[in-house]
Order: structure tokens, then sequence, then C-alpha cells
């Protein structure tokens, strides 16, 4: 028991792992799972759901938790010596569960189990597992069954060198400026810009293309130069342009390539129908479709947003001739003189302990949970941990616990994302039954001169983005680990429950409970709210407009692109037909896309907008049935914490809608909450 990795009594030691502990974890817990998966497959077992998750889903459980440590380590505390550990182990991870979601003899073992046998949540999960088995190899045979397995390896492989060239190129990047570059650049990232460059021993301000620091550059840095010294850099990372060893193009080529051969091993025609298989949409045609029709509803709103800036930019900023790195400051600009009110201004009041505080409440109140600190090892000073129970007083149950990693720090991806740490799960070898523990990671600005960190607000909703993932895996009531919260549910509705979530960000009944001036202790006024709202849509025909164009993008590189040509030439085509605003043509934007090379959204970015119609339509079920107050409904919470978040994802995620909704979803909310209706 001297290797952390291998305790699972209870929560993960992340405070003991050290990369010498990998490999032979690894190497340990994979020699378990062989010889789990040889008893399973030996032809006196029995073809018996419960037989064989108590045998094989017990070791696998096993291998994923402990590898999920090291990738997760890998995400939020990357070393060197963390990197090579996992990169050694990876292929041997990788090698197994391809060979396991293709083994003829497991998959022969699962289509023999009777039908009758299962309960509800089985059924769907043996349907599930019988899908993986085709998708993953198993009627492949003979050269075509090697290659296959010879594919996945690649992948893994090429998917973990774009995100390390991502997270290196972004590292890389440093530039020590002037006071006076930085006027007009809100005073606590100046003071975190100072403070980065002392601790360096360095003069000036330490710029970084982290977002706590590019972002507020980018929206209020006058200097022209400035901004393109840092947009340049940002939107070539990881490129042709910017420095060689971290270039991504040859990689990406190489995914597009294989993910093509692997679709049509497998006999489809190109990935993006195999990536469809088990989503809510039937083709790419349909998802192209959907994503056309929202592109020309939103095209002239995005248009109207474009052409005001350019006007604006001429009669206040005598700008005649706006650039790619301008657009960022003007909107900022025009924002403020359109609503009188600026981010700065609001970040004053959203300290990240009462956001976190009234983010609390309105889980609490509307799902009738209680959320309390609680302890665990943890891998960062910075990391919280809490707990989710049900009930009072001593009828509380343990429903499930988390993990907050708020803050941006070198060596941490960017971005933010909600992961599974563990399932919860009716264990089948000693009926014991396993509660969720989630991940939440953001990448936040840390505190200036011993005051709380502020965040923007967006920020805020990022933060109950996440915490809408992490509600969907952790409130489950299902008791199969393989459809239990997130696990199962389609890829497309992934995200209905995060996007949800954001609606309370607008909420006056529930933000004003979240807001504290960080120097005053005042609430926000009710006055800048309302400003807040009126300027809620600024822009969003243009956000909407950039969605698409990458989602657009991602489908038609998995449908009808040749991997051997350019993908720039591609993303132009679609530019031209979708986009406003076009970027200048040293621009690579692509070449840090990891969602679609290195995060599991392949030929799937489109399950953004796609969720955004079921959330929209979810939310308005909240508007129907509010109170007087303006408080959302906990009648109506609770019908939606049952359907949708409890069932997880064992049954279709269409089912579940309707179960709450009493019908299927429609385009109209959506467009209302855009001011595009």
């Amino acid at each position: 028991m001297s290797n952390p990795l291998l305790d699972f009594t209870d929560l993960p030691l992340f405070d003991q792992v050290q990369p010498a502990h990998v490999a032979p974890a690894i190497d340990s817990l994979l020699t378990q799972a062989e010889a789990a998966l040889k008893t399973v497959t030996e032809p006196n077992f029995p073809a018996n759901w419960q037989a064989i998750a108590a045998v094989l889903d017990t070791a696998g459980e096993k291998l994923g938790r402990a590898w999920g440590v090291v990738s997760h380590l890998n995400g939020v505390a990357d070393t060197p010596e963390l990197r090579a550990a996992y990169n050694d182990a990876l292929p041997k991870v990788t090698d197994f569960w391809t060979r396991l979601g293709s083994d003829e003899r497991l998959y022969a073992k699962y289509k023999a189990i009777p039908q009758d046998s299962l309960n509800a949540e089985q059924a769907q999960a043996h349907k599930n597992a019988i899908r993986n088995f085709v998708l993953g190899g198993a009627e492949l045979t003979g050269a075509a069954h090697a290659r296959f397995a010879a594919i996945q390896e690649r992948q893994a492989e090429l998917s973990q060198k774009f995100s390390e060239n991502a997270l290196d190129a972004t590292d890389a990047f440093s530039y020590y400026a002037s006071a006076g570059e930085l006027d007009g650049v809100p005073d606590d990232v100046v003071q975190a810009a100072r403070a980065a460059a002392q601790a360096e021993g360095k003069d000036g301000h330490k710029l970084t293309l982290k977002m706590p620091c590019y972002l507020p550059v980018m929206q209020f840095a006058r200097s022209g130069a400035l901004r393109e010294r840092m947009y340049r850099a940002y939107t070539t990372r990881a490129s042709d342009q910017g420095e060689p060893r971290f270039d991504n193009t040859a990689l990406i080529r190489e995914i597009l390539a294989l993910r093509l051969e692997e679709a049509r091993l497998l006999g489809f025609d190109n990935f993006g129908q195999l990536s469809l298989v088990p989503k809510m949409a039937d083709s790419p045609q349909e998802v192209i479709a959907f994503l056309r029709d929202l592109a020309a509803r939103a095209r002239p709103f995005a248009q109207k947003d474009v052409d005001d800036m350019r006007a604006f930019a001429k009669a206040h900023l005598a700008m005649q001739d706006p650039q790619a790195w301008d657009w960022p400051y003007i909107g900022e600009k025009l924002k403020e003189e359109r609503y009188a009110f600026s981010e700065q201004e609001v970040k004053q009041y959203f300290t990240a302990p009462k956001v976190l505080a009234g983010l609390f409440k309105i889980v609490e109140t509307l799902f009738e949970v209680s959320i309390a600190r609680d302890t665990a090892p943890v891998w960062n000073p910075s990391v919280a941990f809490y707990r989710i129970e049900r009930g009072q007083g001593e009828g509380r149950q343990l429903v499930g616990q988390f993990y907050l990693d708020p803050a941006a720090r070198p060596g941490k991806r960017g971005g933010a994302w909600m992961d599974d740490a563990r399932a919860r799960w009716l264990r089948p070898d000693d009926k014991q039954l396993q509660t969720p523990v989630a991940h939440l990671v953001c990448n936040f600005a840390d505190g200036v001169d011993g005051k709380p960190p502020l965040l923007t607000h967006d920020d805020v909703t990022t933060l109950f983005h996440e915490f809408g993932h992490g509600l969907h895996h952790m409130l489950t009531r299902v008791n199969e680990r393989d459809v239990s919260g997130i696990s199962g549910v389609e890829w497309d509705a992934v995200e209905l429950p995060s996007q949800f979530m954001e609606n309370f960000c607008w909420e006056w009944n529930v933000l004003r409970h979240m807001t504290a001036h960080v120097d005053s202790g005042q609430p926000l006024p009710r006055e800048l709210f309302d400003k807040m709202v009126a300027g809620r849509n600024f822009q969003s025909g243009l956000g909407t407009l950039r969605q698409i164009e990458f989602a657009l993008f991602d489908m038609l590189l998995h449908t009808g692109h040749d991997p051997a040509t350019d993908i720039l030439a591609l993303l132009a085509q679609v530019r031209d037909e979708v986009a406003v605003q076009k970027p200048p043509a040293f621009s690579r934007t692509a070449h840090t896309f990891s969602h679609i090379f290195a995060g599991g959204y392949a030929a799937g970015y489109y399950s953004y907008k796609w969720a955004e119609v079921l959330s929209a339509d979810a939310y308005a079920a909240f508007e129907e049935t509010s109170g007087k107050d303006g408080l959302p409904s906990v009648e109506t919470g609770r019908k939606y914490r049952q359907a949708i978040l409890e069932a997880g994802g064992s049954r279709p995620a269409m089912e579940s809608f309707k179960a709450f909704r009493g019908r299927e979803p429609t385009l109209d909310a959506l467009l209302r909450h855009q001011g595009m209706a």
C-alpha cells in the first residue's frame, strides 16, 4: 500500500502521488485487469451481467480511477517528470482499453446475456456496450483488427502531443511591458503583472497568454501596438507562424488521416458519420443544416454588430480601418458608451467567496441539497473540497463530493472543465454504494494585495456552467456505473445541464445574493444590473456566428475534407460562408483547437449550439413558473432534477427532456434569450 495510486479505500491521495509511482501502479493494475478479462472470457464463465461486472468492471474501474488521477495531475500540475511518466504509460493504457473494446470473446459473452435478466438501467448500459463493441472494432478480424488497434494507440499519442504543444506554446510566451504601455488596463491586472515580473527579478510587467492576463489587455489597453503584439502571439500559438518545436500542423494532418482510416475500417464514409452514432443527431447533413439555418438567422444581427463597431470606432476612436486586434477594444468601449458600464466596474462586485456562496445558495434551494466544506488531499493549496448532502439532521445522506480548482497558474492547461474522479455505482463485488466525486477546474486570476480574487461576469457564468456539469454527475440516482451521472449521456446533450445553469447569472434575485464590492462590501446596485441586462445580448449575433464557424469547420473537416490538404483553405471557405469578421492571414486558431484535436469533441463541437437549444427551452420552464418574488420555482427545480439530473444516461436524452417539458425542444427560447427572436 506504499504506492498512493493503488490505495482505493477512499479519495485519491493527490498530495502523495509522485511521477515514480505511475509506472509500477499502472503496470500492476493492467496485470489485474488482464487477468480479469481472461477470467470472464473463459468458455465456462457465465454470460451474466452482474457476474462479469463483479470481476471485469471492478478491475477496470480501479485502473480507470488510477489513470484518472495521473491524467488529472497531468492537466493541472504538469511537470517534465510527470509528463514523461504519463507519456510512458499512455500507450499501454490505450492498448488495453482498445483490446478490451474490441475483444470478440467478450463481445460474444455480452451478446449472450439474456435481456430478461437485466433491469432498465442495465438494459441501457448493455445496449450501449454492444454499440461500443462494434465502434471499438470487435467485428474486425485479422489485419484490419490489428490496424484498428494501432490507430487508437497512435491517436492517443498525437492528441497528447497536440495538447502539450498548445500548453507549452502558451507558457513559453512572455512580454515585459512598461507602465506606459499598460495605459487603460485594469489595476488588478497591472498589479498582478508587476508582481509576476518582480517574482522573476525583472523590471516591468510580465504579460502572458493566459486568459486572466490576455483578455483584459485586449479589451482595455489603449496601445494598439501592444494589442497587436499580444494578438499575434496568441493566434499563432503552436503553428508554423511560431516556434517550430511547438508546431501542430503535421499532428493535425496525421490525426485527421487516422480518423478517416478508422471510420472506413468500421464501414463509414467519414469520421463525421462514425462520431454521430452515439449522439442525438442522426447525420452530418442534419448537423450542417442546423448550423447553416442558425447562421442565416444570426448573420443580420452579427453584421449590425460589426457595422455599429465600425461607426463607433470612426466617430469616437479615430480608427478608420480597425484591425483584428482592435475589435475587443472597440467592443468594450462601445459597450461602455452604450450601456454606461464596463466589465471592470462590474468585476469589483464579484469577489470569488461571495460568488461561490451565491452559487451554493441557488443550488441548495432549487435542488434540495446542502453543500459544506470537506477535507481531502489536494494537488495545490488553492484547491478546495466540498460535500453535497440530501436530507436533514441524522437522516442526512452523502450525495457526492467535488474538488474546486479555480486559479490560473503555470503548468495548468487553459480553459475550464469538469471531470469525474469517481462515478456513482452500486458495486457488484461488495454491494456497497459508491458516491460520485467530481473535479471542477477553472482558470481565474488570483487576488492581489491580500484582496479576494475578482471575477468578471463571464467568469461567474463559466463557474455556473462547470457546476452544472458537476451537478449532472453528482445528483444522479442511477446505480449502474456506465449510465450514472454523465456516463452514457449523448455527447450533444451533455452540455444541457451546464448551459442551463448559466441562466441564473442573469436573474436579479439570484445575482444580488452573490455580490459585495471588494472595498465597500456593498451589493451590486440594481441600476448597474439593469445596464448589464440591457447589454446581455450585446454582440450575441457575432458570438453565435463565431461558435457556428468553429462547429461548421469541425463537421466539414470530418466529412468531406481530404486530410492531405491544408485545413486553412477549408477554414477560409467556412469563414467566407458564415463570418462577418475575418482574421488576418497569419492567424492559426485551429492549431490550438484542443476541443476537436485533443478533447473528445471531434465532429461534435456543434454540441454546444445543439445543447443551447435544449437548455434555453428547459430554462423557459422556470421562466413560466417563477413566483411573484421572481425566484425560481422549487417544484420546477425538483421536476428538472428528477427528469434530467437524476436520470443521467439511463435513458435517451430526448426521453429525459420530454419527461421534463412534455414535448420536444424548439428554437424559440434560444432566439428569444439571445435577442434574435
